[in-house]
């Protein structure tokens, strides 16, 4: 895209002046919403000395998001890599660090596999989503392994409004796409209760692009399918002395087909359920004790021949006590226990472990400044204790601008991949090690808000596959620096989202990739999102743009940058249904986040939405 053609776009866009009435003053995208991920307990968005983005249901629907992906590729410290489309292997890079550093929750529960160690978030049905908390930075204090770059809390979809209530959607589009999706939900004085179901097919495209020697090693120029079934449910009661217990349900069946020689299909099945309990026995102490359960099971296939099976349980109990010591001080102690257990047709040396963890947080708010300081001792069952810690300091220049500090520290325990799979595993691994330090700002004004953060990670001992010895090893240390830059704010009518990062994930092990950037994170990275409503009609377009990476730790296999155009409308037929449309990737660019995995073209999509 000529840079001409780029600036006559985005003229068209901003130069639109009809009247009608602000869809940003009529739905407050700007508000300040409550987050709990930050800290373990309730903080409004702009009170928390992390930096976080908060995906609201409104947004999804806004946006017009088909998949989690949709929703965090280019969100500020996220790189994404995708392996050939909708449903395919979809890892997250936050901050710079590792796609297993990433620790995800689905309603306070522990996702992730415990043999690759990543969450399988391509799979996790969109329409079933109420929000997303992503919080940057290192949170091992508060959560134990496993948050490296931080953390990332997906929340399935509840009941607002008292009554009933139902909604429905129905669409498709290129590839052969078919998705629809129906929640319930009812509320009382005292219960409430959501019940969804959603699901999707597309026929896809092929994959990859690769030969026999590269990629995926084979060469299936077919069309590589898939489809999704899932299911939410998601229940609350308030009793009259002040116990409230919610237990929640998610379950996604993902069929996909990709291009491989030894495996191209799989049958992927992701559970959980889990289960909250809150109570004050007197006013300063509130107790809240969690527990649950996650499952995934992969069951791989040669075309229609089995090949291998997988399961992966992991078992979480959580109780935690948050003291009010005065109006200006937040105690918070707790205790976690994790439990990973692995059975497979693949024979690990070693299929279960443990992680018992203690932690203790003290926020303080005095005058201008604010300080919240962490501490946790895991017991991991195979790697023995571990300590992190973290400290944050916050202090108003302003009513509307504050300046902030922080230090963290990290650590990540090898998966089972890494350690036992056999003839891949290396059982001498070490645990990785990881300490942040952040500068940041944050502001506010009447149309808007803003944020910058700097940091820098070093990461001691980071596991990354060597292909002289055709395993996982520790590489020694990798240095991270990074700059994000975000705006949200309204000019005209028009809601406006905007982020900017740079990051400079470099290998700093000795050897001869000394100085060269971790494999598959871009070095800047730009996304603008612009929404407005004219009448009936909202209008809008995300631009993202991306610069090159490479695919391999030696450096040679480089994957260009790319810039990529979507656009979007929706017409409001009345107060219950609307009519949306998507077109994705305006200008038909050719670009890869994976080497050799291609991405979806030029394509469209409508969807019908009743939502009273």
């Amino acid at each position: 895209m000529s840079r001409n053609h780029a600036s006559s776009v985005l003229a068209l866009w901003l130069g639109i002046n009809l009247s009608a009435v602000s869809w940003a003053e009529e739905i407050n995208y700007l508000e300040n919403p409550v987050v709990v991920t930050a800290s373990r307990t309730d903080q409004a968005a702009e009170d928390t000395l992390a930096s976080v983005t908060v995906i609201t249901r409104t947004d999804i629907e806004r946006q017009q998001a088909r998949s989690v992906q949709d929703l965090l590729h280019g969100i500020a410290g996220i790189n994404v890599a995708n392996t050939g489309g909708p449903g395919k292997l979809t890892t997250l890079f936050l901050r710079g660090t590792e796609s297993d550093h990433v620790l995800v929750l689905v309603d306070g529960i522990r996702m992730g596999s415990a043999t690759s160690g990543f969450s399988e978030i391509q799979n996790y049905p969109v329409e079933l989503i109420d929000r997303i908390e992503i919080v940057r930075g290192p949170r091992s204090s508060l959560y134990g392994p496993e948050a490296v770059g931080g953390v990332i809390q997906i929340f399935t979809r509840k009941s607002g409004k008292k009554g009933l209530k139902p909604t429905l959607s129905f669409g498709g589009g290129s590839y052969g796409t078919i998705n629809g999706s129906a929640t319930l939900s009812g509320s009382s004085e005292h219960a409430w209760f959501n019940l969804g179901i959603s699901g999707s097919d597309t026929n896809g495209f092929n994959a990859c692009k690769g030969s026999f020697s590269a990629g995926c090693f084979t060469v299936e120029p077919d069309k590589d399918g898939y489809r999704n079934i899932s299911g939410s449910a998601r229940a609350g009661y308030h009793f009259d002395s002040g116990l409230d217990v919610e237990a929640s349900f998610l379950h996604t069946d993902g069929h996909y087909e990709y291009d491989g020689g030894f495996i191209n299909r799989t049958k992927l099945a992701q559970q959980m359920f889990g289960g909250t309990a809150r109570y004050s026995p007197f006013e300063p102490w509130r107790i809240t004790l969690t527990m649950g359960r996650s499952n995934e099971d992969s069951d791989n296939f040669k075309e229609k021949m089995f090949m291998t099976r997988y399961h992966a349980r992991r078992d979480t109990i959580s109780w935690q006590n948050d003291i009010t010591v005065t109006p200006n001080q937040l105690l918070t102690i707790g205790t976690d226990y994790l439990y990973d257990h692995v059975n497979s047709t693949e024979k690990f040396t070693t299929t279960s472990r443990y992680n018992w963890g203690v932690f203790a947080q003290h926020q303080i708010s005095l005058a201008a400044h604010k300080l919240q300081l962490s501490l946790r001792h895991d017991d991991n069952q195979q790697f023995g204790s571990q300590v992190t810690g973290g400290a944050s300091w916050g202090y108003s220049l302003t009513e509307r601008v504050r300046l902030t500090a922080g230090f963290g520290s990290a650590f990540k325990a090898p998966t089972f991949n890494e350690l036992y799979f056999p003839g891949f595993g290396n059982p001498h691994l070490k645990p990785e090690d990881a300490h942040t330090v952040e500068l940041g700002a944050t502001g506010r004004f009447d149309r808007g808000n803003w944020s910058l953060n700097l940091y820098e990670t070093w990461i001691d001992n980071l596991i990354s596959y060597n292909a002289a010895t055709f395993a996982p090893d520790n590489i020694d240390k990798a240095r991270i620096q990074g700059l994000e830059a975000i705006l949200n704010t309204e000019i005209k009518g028009w809601l406006i989202q905007t982020n900017l990062t740079f990051l400079n994930p470099e290998n700093r092990s000795k050897g001869a990739n000394r100085g060269n950037i971790l494999p598959r994170r871009s070095k800047q990275a730009f996304r603008i999102d612009a929404s407005r409503q004219l009448g009936n009609f909202v209008v809008g377009a995300l631009f993202l743009a991306e610069a090159n990476r490479y695919d391999d730790l030696a450096n040679k296999q480089q994957l260009d940058d790319y810039v990529k155009v979507d656009l979007r409308a929706e017409y409001l037929i009345n107060s219950q249904w609307r009519i949306q449309g998507r077109v994705e990737n305006l200008f038909d660019k050719d670009y890869e986040t994976a080497a050799f995995f291609n991405q979806p073209g030029r394509s469209f999509f409508a969807t019908l939405r009743y939502q009273p």
